[in-house]
């Protein structure tokens, strides 16, 4: 879930999320909102994903200040559980 997480919210293609699906939520404002352990048991969902799903989180009145703090300065709004499990990753990486 740390590595989730961190490929999630830390890695980065010319600054902006590397993973599309999540580049194309964040651009339209949404919170990367929460990370789901074994959601997704299919045999797909477990090859894709290891069977983690992720949920993003448009709150109408955020949206707009989102999507240009996300296009403008390249900063992800995320929730306190996915910080906390990037927080975890970087304290515990060796990368």
């Amino acid at each position: 879930m740390r590595l989730c997480a961190w490929y999630l919210y830390g890695e980065k293609h010319r600054g902006y999320a590397l993973n599309p699906v999540a580049n194309f939520h964040l651009q339209n404002g949404a919170v990367l909102w929460r990370i789901n352990w074994m959601a997704d048991t299919s045999p797909r969902g477990i090859t894709a994903s290891c069977g983690m799903m992720v949920n993003y989180r448009y709150f109408l009145e955020d949206t707009a200040s989102n999507r240009a703090g996300y296009l403008g300065t390249k900063h992800i709004k995320a929730s306190e559980q996915v910080l906390s499990l990037v927080s975890q990753f970087q304290q515990n990486s060796k990368l």
